[in-house]
Formats: structure tokens, sequence, C-alpha cells
């Protein structure tokens, strides 16, 4: 392999946390899920035409992000008494039914999702049967149970054709006269999923649709209100032909479309952000990353993996709004005794839920709710910003103490300090990263309290993997709010590109932009980048953004961001993999057939590479063009300059890719002359790493 290895873990699987990669966990065995597994199917979504921008509009399907309870942390632990498919049983699903209609209802929590296991084979047209001997009365009596209470009920199934429904193609296909199981499959029975144990659908033969149908018609039948459609790809580990499931993603969004049923589609594991503009037209939300479960003696651990979920979010917060979610998966937080993370960490990881506006469901046994994990479930200010819909970014992430914002349409934001490292450490917001000038009332949600007014900036001494959720209440301005995360995407000798977020407060809409180089302005435009050209090569600037309503007001300006242009002739690319460099360790260059040069560094998980005599005219602030390999979620790698070192996290693919470059745009400081660059990550999974341009 020319990555690091990984081990044989359960398909719903992956380990985040290198120092247990080459630990076995108990799981269930890929084979007996798969053997367990429905056909495929769908649930309805808004197509993009019928989603409002404005996040109040009730009428859309998944208007907000849902809150319930899955079944799925339950079956995956080995706690005592928990795991596997027999603990799911139509007496537990009730019995969960029964506390979230008492405990969690009046918080907004009406989603009971039955996961994987509840099935036991087919009927005579391929559609998934119940399992008679853990749910005796079926999962029509069980949906009406659940409805009974006031709640919305959900199921499961596995994306393709299950190989029990093909019965050597001769199953014949509900309301398709002449269709059979053979029309909706290729000849080569070629397999997908991200299990690789169901048939690939061919769609370009109409009796495909006509089983999707038949199938999301039976769903409808028996009240369903909620699916989740497992091991689509790209993604899940997944990226080749076989594993591409848009079609299937799409038939599907077609079929619940004709029930004529209200029915949320969530698509897991972990998509693949090559195709998100299928996911948003065509599903309620899409899985980012791999499971939060531990697959282990306890429901989750905090680094295998709710850390990780920090940085793979982080690509996908564009992608969230009315209609389409971006799901992190179940929020074990509730039961302190099974959870597997301290007290710390569970209100640390239902922050991170709450500002990205991801689906709130549990994992825990609800019978079983401790008194801290109640007030972390039913904490009404902090859903309040979840089900507001508007996920925050992160100010940086070059380490792990950081600061994540939303700035909300009235004025005040939402503001999170994490402190993802080890031992207690002060995290400050500071206002010019928010765009506030002046003081801001501060309201902490987790303790209900207000703090008085603040100005400059809020410091919290954090302990390891500790957290603060706030609303920041800046003094009303009727002119726009100041451009945010204004950040350099390119350079020349004589450009800088550069790029920051739409502004989205003030009385009216800003209608412009001026961009400014050391005082001087030097661009407008109407979008939200620019290419700012006539530059002089190897100089300083500090460029800050302006923003303007049609009525002529402005805003304050930016906090500036220093670029050093190179010197002419520049920028210079560096093969990561050149004979001049050092590598150490386990570091080796190797083949990779989408890379420059076609090769590329991997294994620095296990050494490092240092890209040496990287050139700059002068002292400053350069902008790197970093291409790399990532198949997985996300990696870091940590570079190192002189005697500064800064961690980076780098959006990966969710396919197993491991030829395929990406790039990223990087700041970093270096000296006149000759400079060395090295990148490793000693503690984590680290990406392959292809050229750097600067």
């Amino acid at each position: 392999m020319v990555r690091p290895a990984r081990p044989a873990y359960s398909s719903h699987h992956r380990p985040r946390s290198k120092s247990i990669r080459l630990r076995t966990l108990p799981v269930i065995a890929a084979t007996a899920l798969a053997a367990s597994f429905a056909v495929p199917t769908a649930a309805s979504a808004a197509a993009p035409s019928h989603v409002s921008e404005g996040h109040g509009d009730t009428s859309v399907l998944a208007a907000k992000p849902y809150m319930g309870w899955s079944s799925w942390s339950l079956e995956a632990t080995s706690y005592p008494g928990y795991g596997g498919f027999s603990w799911l049983t139509e007496a537990h699903i009730k019995q969960q039914a029964d506390v979230m209609a008492s405990k969690l209802k009046s918080h907004g929590y009406e989603y009971v999702n039955v996961d994987a296991g509840w099935t036991n084979g087919f009927d005579q047209y391929g559609r998934p049967i119940a399992n008679s001997s853990t749910f005796p009365d079926g999962m029509k009596s069980l949906g009406d149970y659940v409805h009974a209470k006031g709640l919305k009920f959900g199921l499961y199934l596995a994306v393709g054709l299950d190989p029990g429904a093909y019965n050597d193609g001769k199953t014949p296909i509900y309301n398709a006269p002449g269709c059979t199981t053979a029309d909706v499959v290729y000849p080569d029975l070629r397999k997908t999923n991200g299990w690789t144990s169901a048939y690939q659908m061919d769609f370009s033969n109409p009796c495909s649709q006509k089983y999707i149908d038949s199938v999301a018609d039976e769903l409808a039948d028996w009240g369903v209100d909620f699916l989740k459609v497992d091991g689509v790809g790209p993604g899940s580990w997944q990226g080749d032909a076989a594993h591409d499931n848009t079609s299937d993603v799409k038939a599907f969004h077609t079929a619940l479309q004709q029930t004529g049923r209200p029915i949320q589609l969530t698509l897991s594991w972990s998509l693949s952000h090559t195709q998100a503009d299928v996911w948003k037209a065509n599903s309620n939300g899409w899985r980012v990353d791999t499971d939060v479960e531990c697959y282990c003696n306890s429901l989750v651990t905090w680094n295998n993996s709710v850390k990780g979920r920090w940085n793979d979010v982080v690509q996908w917060i564009p992608d969230a709004g009315p209609g389409h979610w971006n799901n992190l998966d179940a929020l074990d937080v509730g039961v302190g005794a099974m959870d597997g993370i301290t007290d710390t960490e569970r209100q640390s990881y239902a922050t991170l839920w709450a500002i990205e506006s991801a689906p709130l469901y549990s994992g825990d046994d609800l019978t079983k709710l401790d008194s801290y994990g109640l007030s972390l479930l039913t904490n009404d200010e902090v859903i309040a910003v979840d089900q507001a819909g508007n996920p925050a970014k992160p100010v940086s992430q070059t380490s792990d103490q950081q600061v994540w914002y939303a700035r909300n349409a009235d004025g005040s934001y939402t503001v999170a300090l994490f402190n993802l490292g080890a031992g207690s450490i002060d995290v400050t917001a500071d206002f010019s990263d928010l765009g506030i000038s002046g003081k801001a009332s501060v309201r902490d949600l987790w303790s209900h309290k207000n703090l008085g007014s603040v100005s400059g900036s809020l410091t919290e001494n954090l302990p390891a993997h500790g957290s603060r959720l706030f609303t920041f209440t800046p003094k009303s301005s009727s002119a726009p709010g100041t451009p945010l995360a204004v950040h350099g995407t390119a350079s020349t000798a004589s450009s800088v590109s550069l790029a920051w977020d739409k502004v989205n407060t003030g009385t009216s809409p800003a209608t412009g932009y001026t961009v400014y180089a050391n005082g001087t302005k030097v661009a407008t435009t109407s979008g939200t980048s620019t290419t700012v050209s006539g530059l002089s090569a190897a100089t300083d600037y500090a460029f800050t953004v302006v923003a303007h309503d049609a009525k002529g007001r402005r805003s304050v300006p930016s906090k500036a961001v220093a670029v050093t242009t190179p010197a002419d002739g520049g920028p210079t690319g560096y093969e990561a993999e050149a004979s001049g460099n050092t590598l150490t360790g386990s570091a080796s260059a190797v083949d990779c057939s989408g890379c420059s040069g076609g090769k590329k560094v991997t294994n620095l998980s296990w050494g490092s590479v240092a890209v040496n005599n990287v050139t700059a005219p002068k002292d400053g602030t350069y902008l790197m063009k970093l291409d790399y390999v990532d198949g997985d979620s996300s990696r870091i790698i940590d570079i190192t300059v002189g005697d500064k070192t800064i961690q980076v996290p780098l959006s990966g693919t969710n396919e197993n890719t491991w030829d395929t470059a990406q790039s990223i745009t990087v700041s970093i400081p270096l000296k006149a002359g000759s400079n060395t660059l090295t990148f490793t990550n000693p503690t984590d999974w680290a990406p392959d790493i292809d050229k750097l341009t600067v």
C-alpha cells in the first residue's frame, strides 16, 4: 500500500486515532451486516426549486435539522447487555419511543429511527420484510405505535440490489409487467455499496425505477417518515464506477416523491464532496464522515471518532441549508456510564453538533439518561442554535485552540470556543476576527447566564477537550456588516487573488465590496472574490475589504490580510519527491498517476519530508499552493518553517482514492533566501504530499 494500511474493521467503521490503528475491535462482521441489509430504496427530498432560502420556511421538508433517536449506536457497542442485531427488537424500540415522548418530545425530538438489522428476507417481489422473531407485529404496527406517541418513524436500507432479492434474476417487479430482477442489474452482476455486498443497479432500464418505486410504496404504506440509505458512493470508502450510486439516489428521490408521503432521506455513510450538488438536489442530508461509534465497550471515544468531526465537516459547511443538512452522526452524550467520554467532552460534542446545525439524534439508551446527559439534550437555548440552520465556521484551525462563529441575520453572533488539545489553556475570541467594533453583550448558552458587555476580545480558560458556547450581540448598526474570513487564494509577482464571506447583516443588503491594498483602493466587485493586479514583485501588502449597500453606507474595514508577492517570474513549484529533499522514517516517494510529475511522498505519519531550498526574495508572509492526496474524510499535516509549526487540516474525498491530487492555499512565513518546509504528522493520520508552489 502507498498509504497507511487500514485494519479490517467493520464496514461501518474507519479508525480515526493513529494510536489504535493496529487494534482489533469487537465488531459485527461485515458479512453478517451485508446478509441482513435490505434492498435499496429512497426517501423524498425537496428539489432545488422547492427549497427556500429562508430558514423559517416550514413548507420545505427538512426545513430544519431533524431531531430524534437512532438504534445503531446500541447495536454497534459491546457494552454489557447491548450490541448486535439481537438487541434490535420491537420491544426495545417501543421503550425508546416511550422515553422520547415523555422527556424529549417537548424539546423538539420526534424521529424514532430503526437502523440496520430489522429485515429478514424479501417478499415475492423482492421487497424487504421484517424479521418476524424480533418484530412480530411488523413494521406498520410499529410505525402506528410511534405515531400514536406523536412521533415519527424511520427505517434503514442499503444501496444496491441485495443478492437475496435478486433470486437468479427470476423475481418479478411489483406493478411492472414483464420486469424481473434480471432487468434491474448489469449482466455481469457487478457489486456496489460500501461493503461491495449488493448488485449495482442499471437505471438505463426503466424496470429499475419501477423496482425502487415499489419499495418506496411499501415504506409509505407502513407509515415511514424517514429513510437512511447506507453505503452510498462515491464515498463510503469507494470511488470507482461500480460504486457510483448517484443514479440510485436520483431514483430514490423520484420514488419517494411519487408516494405523496413526506419522507426524509439521509444518505450514509461518508459521502464524497465531489457529488455534493447531487446529494443536495436529491436528499435531505448526508453523512460527512465515518461512524461516530467506536465499536468497543462504550458507544464512542473522543479520538475514535468524535474529534475528527471538527476537521471533517469544514468543506461541507457551505452546503447545508433548508431541505438538506450536514449529518455528523449520532449525538451520544446522554448516558455518561455508556458514552465513553468525559462530561467535558460530552458538552463539546453537543456544542459542535449544535453550531453546525447538524441533525440532533441520540444513540443512547434513553431509558438510562443521566441528569447531566438530559440537561445537554434538553438545553433549549443550544437547541435553538441548531435549529436556526446557520452553520458556524472556524476562524482558524492552525492550532487545537479554536474559535468557531456564525454571524446571524439579526446582527448577533453564535461563538464557540474549543480546546481540542491536552491540558488547560486560554482560548480567545478576538473581536477583529468577527468584525465586531465596540462592545458586545455576551450570553453563556450552556449556563443560561448573561455575562455583561465585553469589548476587544473574550478569553476563557478551557480544560482539555473543553468548550464554551455564547451569543455575542453588538450594538445594532444600519451599516452593512464587516466582511469576514478575508483570505488570499493565489498570488503572482504582480497579482493577489482574494476571497471572503458574503455579508448577511445590516438593515439593507450589501451590494458590493471595495478592496484596499496598504490603504489604497485597488478593486471593487459585487461578488465575494477578486484578483488585484498591477502589484509589484517582492512587496508586502495588507489587504482590507469594505462592504457597501445601495444607499452608500459602508462597513468597518475587515481585518487586514498580509501577503508578500513572490519575486519576478514567481511563484515557483517544488516537487515533494525531488531528489534534493530530505525524507525520514518510513516516508517514501511513490507513483501517483494524478500527481504532478507522476509521484508523491507518502507515509508521513511514520516519517517526514523536508522540502529544501524554498527561496523567498525577502522576509514576508507568502501564499503557498499545496497539492496533496487524501482519500479519507480529512487528515492533518503539520508544517514546520523555521521555528514555527502550524497544523493544516486537509479535506479528503471519502473515496479511498490515492492517485488524485487536491489543492489548498496556505499562508506561510518565509525568510529571505533559502527556507526548509517540513511536512509530517507523528500523532495522527497524515495525507500524502505532491507539490508546493510559492
